[in-house]
């Protein structure tokens, strides 16, 4: 083997030579045959790296790699002085993971291109882009008594009425075979702790589904080749518009202020109205919260007229309260119903003062709290409202008997089981069918759902409906009224009580169907003004226009004991 010049001679024919020069070729003794070097095989590094050898009769090519290009384009490639490196345009699609392969795909980058691996649950539909597959397909993944719901990436296996599942603890399966178990564990009621105000962002946050902790038995879960997803329920349907968040508890250290929910390594796959499919690069504790913009207040003089407002209102509804309760009555006048009212309605705009100060605290019970006595005390204010119609109208039916009154109104036994009994059911009906339906991102109260509306709205239809009927009725007793001997009734003025009914009428409903029309600005002023003012309402009837407490407000006791107003309270 040595490099010069050769001549080989074809033995078929004689005359056809074939010569070259300075190549490389192996001569064998007595013979006169040549045959050629594969370099590309003796030497495989001799292009370099970044190159491709390509093995020719007598010699060989190089070339470099897709993506890359001699250092010098202007100058020949050579091995040592001119090698391959990467094109300055040359693009890594996989910084870009989602648009290059989807959110179901790992990426790989190649030069001047990338491949997609499809992960586990998902089947390739494309070159860049990958599928669900739906397990459930498969009539025997559940088993003979189970149920299968196909998720992203996942199934979910439910079992038929009158089976249960085998194991308390659920523990997730990996679709291909595997050495380790995800465990997943469902904490009822931790949102209420790890409420959503753990959550760093300018916007309304509420907390959307139940918090989920996953976790892979003695395995390091920090960060993992494939991310997970997590199909998380939503707590209620999803009416308004919002930006749903995957998110972890991120445990800093033990400093409390270092804990907070993030969204590191944590991405929306798909949502819809009723789930959301969370993919995270890591194990943890998780939940989904949903933001909303954070409504500025349009309109700062509105909000002053209603402070304004509610405050007077307190005002005459603290001078009612102390009317009933200081000073003395005829006996067979009963002002329980419209001393419960008149306290309902007071703690109720008191609770409406404080309804936005709540919102954000680090508890989240604190505000789910003060939105179930908000609710108590307004269901509670109808009924009283309710029972204080109902003994108007027992009067005056009454009245147009002509009958002596012996004692007005229901005993107070019943008063008190009807007042707060019915209001304590339907608001604890209401926690047991919707524990997570108090709170709110904007207000403490009801949470927005139309399926859980009843709960504020029912009262108030039972009460105007009620209240309408009572008006008619008074109305067709009308002349009867009119007409009565005044020695019949305890009342002396026909004309005032018909002024109280039709008072009490407005007093009952009517400021509330302005409630309905909040579309505009001259309905919201009127509905802030009028509903705020329903004790001075209650102030004027029954206690500025009563000559009775009109004579008994110049008498009244100034040395009052405490003893004295827990009786008329509650005996």
């Amino acid at each position: 083997d040595s490099k010069g010049e050769w001549c080989c001679q074809n033995i078929n024919n004689p005359n056809l030579k074939y010569s070259v020069k300075n190549v490389s070729f192996i001569a064998f003794v007595n013979t006169i045959r040549c045959n050629n070097i594969d370099e590309c095989v003796e030497t495989p590094n001799i292009c370099g790296s970044n190159s491709n050898c390509t093995n020719l009769p007598g010699t060989y090519n190089c070339s470099c790699l897709e993506g890359y290009a001699p250092s010098n384009p202007a100058l020949a490639f050579n091995p040592s002085n001119n090698p391959c490196t990467v094109q300055s345009e040359y693009v890594n699609e996989c910084l870009d993971i989602h648009k290059a392969c989807g959110y179901y795909a790992s990426c790989t980058n190649t030069p001047g291109s990338h491949t997609c691996t499809c992960y586990t649950g998902f089947q390739p539909d494309g070159p860049f882009n990958c599928q669900d597959i739906d397990e459930c397909l498969n009539s025997t993944i559940c088993g003979p008594n189970g149920n299968c719901t196909n998720t992203y990436g996942s199934y979910r296996c439910t079992c038929f009425p009158g089976y249960q599942p085998s194991s308390p603890v659920t523990i997730a399966s990996p679709l291909n075979p595997c050495t380790a178990s995800a465990v997943f564990m469902t904490v009822i009621g931790m949102e209420n702790i790890l409420s959503a105000s753990f959550f760093s962002t300018p916007n309304n946050t509420e907390m959307f589904s139940d918090i989920v902790t996953a976790t892979l038995p003695k395995i390091n879960h920090t960060q993992l080749s494939e991310p997970v997803n997590f199909t998380m329920s939503h707590k209620r349907v999803l009416t308004e518009p919002g930006l749903m968040t995957c998110v972890y508890w991120d445990d800093n250290g033990t400093d409390e202020g270092n804990q907070s929910w993030s969204v590191d390594g944590c991405w929306v796959s798909y949502s819809d109205e009723n789930y959301t499919v969370c993919s995270c690069s890591h194990l943890s504790t998780f939940a989904l919260i949903m933001q909303t913009i954070k409504v500025q207040l349009d309109n700062p003089f509105l909000d002053l007229v209603n402070n304004v407002c509610v405050v007077v209102g307190l005002v005459f509804l603290a001078l009612a309260i102390l009317t009933f309760l200081l000073c003395n009555w005829n006996p067979k006048i009963n002002n329980t119903a419209r001393l419960h009212l008149c306290i309902c309605l007071f703690l109720c705009q008191l609770f409406f003062l404080l309804k936005y100060t709540y919102v954000n605290h680090k508890v989240s019970l604190v505000c789910s709290v003060m939105a179930g006595l908000l609710h108590f005390l307004v269901v509670a204010s109808f009924m009283w409202m309710l029972l204080e119609a109902l003994q108007l109208h027992q009067l005056v039916r009454r009245l147009s008997k002509i009958q002596v009154i012996q004692r007005d109104g229901l005993q107070k036994k019943y008063l008190y089981l009807i007042g707060y009994g019915i209001p304590l059911v339907i608001v604890g009906v209401s926690v047991a069918v919707r524990p997570d339906g108090y709170g709110g991102t904007t207000v403490c109260w009801l949470k927005p759902d139309k399926s859980f509306t009843w709960a504020s709205l029912g009262p108030v239809c039972v009460i105007l409906a009620v209240s309408l009927l009572f008006c008619v009725t008074i109305w067709s007793l009308r002349p009867t009224l009119a007409s009565m001997k005044s020695d019949v009734s305890q009342s002396k003025d026909t004309r005032l009580i018909i002024f109280k009914i039709l008072a009490q009428f407005v007093i009952l409903g009517c400021t509330w169907v302005l409630g309905l029309f909040q579309s505009t600005i001259f309905f919201k002023y009127l509905f802030i003004v009028l509903n705020s003012q329903q004790g001075t309402f209650l102030y004027i009837v029954h206690c500025l226009f009563n000559q009775e407490v009109r004579v008994n407000t110049r008498t009244c006791h100034k040395h009052t004991h405490t003893h004295t107003i827990f009786h008329r309270l509650f005996c």
